[in-house]
Parts: C-alpha cells; sequence; structure tokens
C-alpha cells in the first residue's frame, strides 16, 4: 500500500454500528448495537412505540406483575423496552452467537438481573417449556421471514401463554386481512388478532387466544 493509500484510509472515517433505542422505562434513549448478521432484522422504533402503547393500555400498566419471552430475541430491542418498563421477568432467546453475546453486554451493561438469557434455538426451547408448563404473560415472536416459523411455533405459543396473555407477532405478511389464504387461516384457528398495523414492509399484530 502506497504512501497516499495510507493516508486516505486513515483519514476515513470508521462508520458506527447502526443502533436503535430503547422508547421508554427507565432506560429510556439507551442506544442498543445492532450487529451485522444476516436475517438480524431489529423491530424500528416508531413500530415498538406504537407496540408499547398498545401493551400498556391492554395491560393496564401492571408491567411489574407480569413476565414476557422474547424468541427470536436479535437486539433485544422489544425484551429490553419491556424490562425497561418494569417488567417482573424477561427471557431472551437468541442462537445466533454474536448476537447472543451483544445481548449479554447490553445486560450486563444495564444491570438489567430480570433479564434471563437463553442460547438455544427458539422451537427447541418452546417445546420444552409447553412439555414443563411454564406460563408467559407476554410473548414477542419476531422470526426471521421466509423460513415458516410461524406456523411450528405459533401451537406451542398457545400452550406457554397464560389465559389473558398477549402474543406480538411480526410477520411479512398481514395476519388480520380479509382475504387469509387457507395455510395462514388454518395457522390463526384459536387466536384473535385484537391490533395491526403496518410500517412499510413490516405487518406487526397483537394476538390474544381464543378462551
Amino acid at each position: 500500500m502506497n504512501a497516499v493509500a495510507k493516508k486516505q484510509q486513515i483519514k476515513q472515517p470508521s462508520r458506527p454500528p447502526h443502533q436503535v433505542r430503547i422508547i421508554g422505562g427507565q432506560w429510556k434513549r439507551t442506544p442498543l448495537a445492532v450487529i451485522a448478521a444476516e436475517g438480524l432484522r431489529p423491530t424500528p422504533d416508531r413500530v415498538r412505540e406504537t407496540v408499547f402503547n398498545w401493551l400498556g393500555h391492554l395491560l393496564d400498566g401492571a408491567w411489574s406483575q407480569l413476565t414476557c419471552l422474547d424468541m427470536f430475541a436479535g437486539t433485544g430491542a422489544l425484551g429490553f423496552e419491556a424490562a425497561s418498563r418494569g417488567m417482573a421477568s424477561v427471557t431472551m432467546v437468541e442462537y445466533h452467537t454474536p448476537a447472543f453475546r451483544q445481548l449479554d453486554a447490553t445486560k450486563q451493561k444495564l444491570h438489567a438481573d430480570q433479564v434471563s438469557l437463553v442460547r438455544a434455538d427458539a422451537l427447541t426451547v418452546v417445546q420444552g417449556m409447553a412439555a414443563r408448563q411454564q406460563r408467559f404473560d407476554l410473548i414477542f415472536l419476531d422470526p426471521p421471514y421466509n423460513l415458516g416459523m410461524l406456523p411450528k411455533i405459533l401451537p406451542y405459543c398457545a400452550e406457554i401463554l397464560t389465559a389473558k396473555g398477549l402474543l406480538y407477532v411480526e410477520a411479512e405478511t398481514s395476519l388480520a386481512a380479509d382475504d387469509l389464504d387457507e395455510t395462514t387461516a388454518a395457522m390463526l384457528a384459536g387466536w384473535s388478532v385484537i391490533r395491526a398495523d403496518q410500517a412499510g414492509s413490516v405487518f406487526f399484530h397483537i394476538l390474544q387466544r381464543n378462551n
């Protein structure tokens, strides 16, 4: 490398990591680093603001009495947001090693003792939880797109959700459309979509079991 190239390389600023931020609660405005990883798709700030406004209303602000499961946690944007607002306990599941390490670094930085991290395959974890009859009041389900994960995991979510619990789902298509295909309609049997919206290509929903 010649001297000019070296000079240009030194002058070139390093790009800061992409970030999202916690919207509310005790860690409001805290940035969360987004690592470069295929399929990692953090829930945008604007979407989370809408979702947590919904949840605050639906849960009557009773965060400290509730437990949360964040599947496919990624950056932890959803789980740390819930913990920031006072959720009694938050369990985050993430398989990707670099993402898991980033979650652990964030947990330590925030001293988030109410957060538990599990490095494992989400489907395997939820199957085990169903077998142990674990229950959660709120589940975040934001799987990678186009891998067919929702039909596999939703039945187990129904088993581990409390009777009045809420399930947040992000998907590449609407689950609240009037013209659902047969596969999607069958997948949603036993569920009611009680909130739904779209931001760009992101469709996000709050579901509740039909009891």
